[in-house]
């Protein structure tokens, strides 16, 4: 199964054999995307005009070659003050192979600097949402690969000015037609503007239909006329939006200030998200450094466990998997004691598992980024001999957390506060500034507080209902040896053992659920031992493992926080009383479709419960924090953002007769 596009190349110009038709203008596809989308929409000028920290976006209909993006970001880079930022949104059903894109944007040498950023962070992305960010944060493409209609459909974004781009409606009828039109319209901002390459009677009167005014106007080249226009409203009835997963609005004119509680990957990504848009950040953390507890092992691994079916999980894993890639391709190339990437095993731990591994590539879900290698293929990519093949991850490898959260961190519109622990959070009633105190008195404030310390997350008064829980976790230091020293892959069974980094490898990591300590036991370092004979029988032997003491065996051991259904939970907080009071009808009636809007502590976030995935979902988790705030496309559709939204578990207890009301009312 393929999900890239397959091409023709006549005359050197990029030709779909799927729909029959050209990605632009045999005449000047450049000129052509001026004429069309950036002079159709007015954007020189609607750029030129953005206040400071505005985010203007642009939503398009087929990314193509990004030629469209392309030509955008320049013009934004030209016209734009320097404090604007620019959210590009686009939909792609066959996104193109990496050499393909880069063949077709080499057509255009005046886009070299925009188009070389591009291909630099670009692999053929599977199906699902994938974040770029480029700039300095400055730009985001968010791509969205799979049908336009049902794509934009799921999108949370408020659009500024659409790409209204694809094949032709004769080639790609599926595209073009009064349900992406009337989404269009639901997506618009007031006055929002459209331009397409097209003046087909049916797409002008489907415009007009869902509330747009459109005008034609002379076309490019051999195409006599264009569409362009507007949303003026008056259309469709727009559609009932679960109150509760809204996003929680900041006072106009709120100060741009934030406050970071939690020093780990998670709250670092924060961080940096909010200060790459021009947010001034004081992250505070209660250790002398950054990432101690639950991103501190020397070795993380980056690699997605995925299952064949379409779940939220996967979902995220996926878009998280290569947001992370980019990130560290971005903050840490060059840097061997700090990112390797090496390639990723992993082996099937039973017969059920060796299937569900075969679902995975039987479903496509992963194609381009996971690939199987028998016995003899995984043994030789590994450099040690193995019992068994499995799925390799060519992308993947490990990092050293603690160097990825200090680079995401080295920002100057961040102040990191170290061996300081936050044990109040108050709100003034005058201004709506959170006051986040510790043992002295106030620490910071801020008119937003992002709270990413875990399950200690939930040791304020207004998350105390959120449902965190603790595993521990211990992994061992085991020594290499001049045979071990073989490994070139990271190896994931049950666990996982990397490539020795400053001579020991990283083995691990146990689940011990009811653990109420932190400190290194043998047992727990004979289970890592008993996983890596298993795993790796001839890695086991290579290390010496038999002859190890394990009473004093080095390693680490923290605490993995988690939610009851192992999603994150990111996103803005609602108190537990104020929420039942609200929505109580929700008790009786599940399918009640109420408007109350939901009662938030205004200004104040969570980002925590990543678990064992931290390595791959925490990164991500500071894009969508940041989108959040200040209002912007989601990275990931409506539906998962809801199924990560802090309010579903009590919005889930409510429902099912698990919270009376009675006791809040």
């Amino acid at each position: 199964m393929t999900h890239t596009a397959q091409l023709d190349w006549p005359e050197g110009l990029p030709f779909s054999t799927a729909f029959g038709d050209v990605y632009f203008s045999r005449d000047s596809g450049l000129e052509e995307t001026r004429h069309v989308f950036i002079d159709g929409n007015r954007l020189p000028e609607r750029f030129a005009a953005l206040a400071p920290q505005q985010v203007f976006t642009i939503g398009e209909t087929g990314f193509g070659t990004g030629l469209n993006f392309l030509c955008a970001w320049q013009c934004f880079r030209r016209h734009a003050p320097l404090n604007a930022r620019l959210s590009f949104v686009s939909v792609e059903k066959f996104p193109l192979a990496a050499a393909d894109l880069r063949r077709a944007l080499a057509l255009w040498p005046e886009l070299a600097a925009e188009a070389d950023a591009l291909c630099a962070r670009y692999v053929a992305p599977p199906p699902g949402w994938h974040r770029f960010v480029f700039d300095q944060g400055r730009v985001t493409l968010t791509l969205i690969v799979g049908e336009a209609v049902p794509c934009w459909q799921m999108a949370e974004a408020r659009v500024d000015a659409w790409f209204l781009d694809g094949f032709a409606p004769s080639k790609n009828p599926d595209m073009w037609h009064d349900t992406l039109f009337q989404t269009m319209a639901r997506l618009a901002r007031p006055g929002a503007s459209f331009a397409t390459f097209t003046s087909a009677g049916f797409v002008r009167r489907g415009l007009q239909a869902a509330g747009f005014v459109v005008e034609k106007v002379p076309g490019y080249g051999s195409k006599r006329e264009m569409s362009r226009g507007h949303y003026a409203g008056g259309g469709a009835q727009p559609e009932w939006e679960a109150p509760w997963f809204a996003h929680a609005p900041l006072p106009a004119g709120a100060e741009r200030r934030a406050v970071i509680v939690g020093g780990g990957v998670a709250g670092a990504a924060s961080a940096w998200s909010l200060a790459n848009r021009g947010w001034q950040v004081a992250l505070i953390e209660r250790h002398p450094t950054l990432a101690r507890e639950g991103s501190g092992n020397d070795q993380g691994v980056l690699y997605a466990r995925l299952s064949a079916h379409d779940t939220p999980l996967t979902q995220l894993v996926l878009a998280g998997y290569r947001y992370s890639l980019a990130l560290l391709q971005q903050l840490l190339t060059d840097r061997p004691d700090d990112w390797r990437q090496t390639g990723v095993l992993q082996l099937p731990v039973d017969d059920n598992d060796l299937l569900k591994q075969q679902a995975l590539l039987a479903s496509g879900l992963a194609d381009g980024w996971v690939e199987w290698l028998d016995r003899h293929a995984a043994s030789e990519r590994a450099g040690i001999e193995l019992p068994q093949g499995g799925l390799f991850f060519p992308q993947g490898g490990w990092l050293h957390p603690p160097a990825l959260a200090r680079a995401l961190c080295d920002h100057p519109g961040i102040d990191v506060i170290t061996n300081t622990s936050v044990l109040e959070l108050s709100q003034n009633a005058a201004d709506g500034q959170w006051v986040v105190s510790g043992e002295q008195g106030a620490i910071a404030f801020g008119s937003v507080v992002v709270l990413a310390g875990g399950a200690d997350s939930a040791a304020f008064d207004c998350t105390s209902h959120l449902p965190l829980k603790r595993i521990r976790g211990q992994i061992t230091h085991l020594p290499a040896t001049a045979d071990s020293q073989a490994l070139r892959i990271v190896l994931c069974h049950e666990g996982y053992v990397a490539p020795a980094r400053q001579g020991i490898h990283t083995l691990g990591a146990s689940f011990k659920f009811n653990a109420e300590h932190l400190l290194l036991t043998a047992e727990e370092h004979q289970d890592n031992l008993a996983m890596l004979a298993a795993m790796a029988p001839a890695l086991h032997a290579a290390c010496q493992a038999d002859m190890l003491d394990v009473a004093h065996l080095d390693g680490r051991a923290g605490w993995r926080c988690t939610s009851p259904d192992y999603l994150p939970l990111i996103g803005p907080v609602a108190p537990m009383r104020d929420f039942v009071r609200a929505y109580a009808p929700l008790a009786l009636d599940a399918s009640l479709k109420l408007t109350e809007p939901a009662p938030w502590a205004t200004g104040l976030y969570v980002n925590t419960a990543h678990g064992s995935r931290g390595m791959i979902t925490a990164p991500l988790s500071g894009e969508i924090l940041a989108a959040q705030i200040d209002n912007e496309p989601a990275p990931l559709s409506a539906a998962l953002m809801q199924a990560l939204h802090p309010n579903r578990f009590m919005l889930r207890h409510l429902m099912r007769g698990k919270i009376d009301p009675a006791e809040y009312l």
